[in-house]
């Protein structure tokens, strides 16, 4: 796995979404993603999800992607938050990441086909915030959800 993060080829970012999935024990589901170049985040882990095609809502991205990912068949999520990432710097403009919660019971985990990313595996809340090789937006994310009886307004 490389530790290096300086791109070697271009990247061109858009729109995505990303699933928080909390199996029914409250562990969360994560994917080692890919060691190769032209990805953000080469052999991080992350959460499962990926850029949003033209004329698609968040939702039907969200779908997609973890289907493609996981042959998971989400049938029920939920908005959790989205960041906003400002690429005019390279004449792209704003860009969002859509978070959304889906539900998953752990005895689902055998059925799971992995298609993209290295890896799966399943992490304790306490895990996810010790563990330093997190995407960090997904890691926010995931800070969010998981200390989210804890922040008020």
């Amino acid at each position: 796995m490389t530790n290096n993060l300086r791109l070697k080829v271009p990247l061109a970012p858009k729109d995505a979404v990303a699933a928080l999935i909390v199996l029914d024990d409250g562990r969360y589901l994560m994917q080692q993603r890919d060691d190769i170049q032209g990805i953000f985040y080469p052999g991080y882990w992350g959460l499962f999800g990926g850029a949003m095609e033209p004329g698609e809502t968040a939702e039907e991205a969200l779908v997609r992607e973890v289907h493609e990912e996981l042959a998971f068949d989400v049938r029920d999520l939920r908005y959790f938050t989205k960041v906003v990432f400002d690429f005019e710097f390279a004449g792209i403009g704003m860009l969002d990441r859509f978070f959304f919660e889906v539900d998953m019971a752990a005895s689902q985990l055998p059925n799971l086909k992995l298609g993209e990313g290295r890896a799966l595996d399943t992490f304790t809340a306490d895990q996810v915030l010790d563990e330093p090789k997190i995407v960090p937006y997904d890691a926010f994310a995931l800070w969010q959800h998981i200390n989210r009886d804890l922040i008020t307004g």
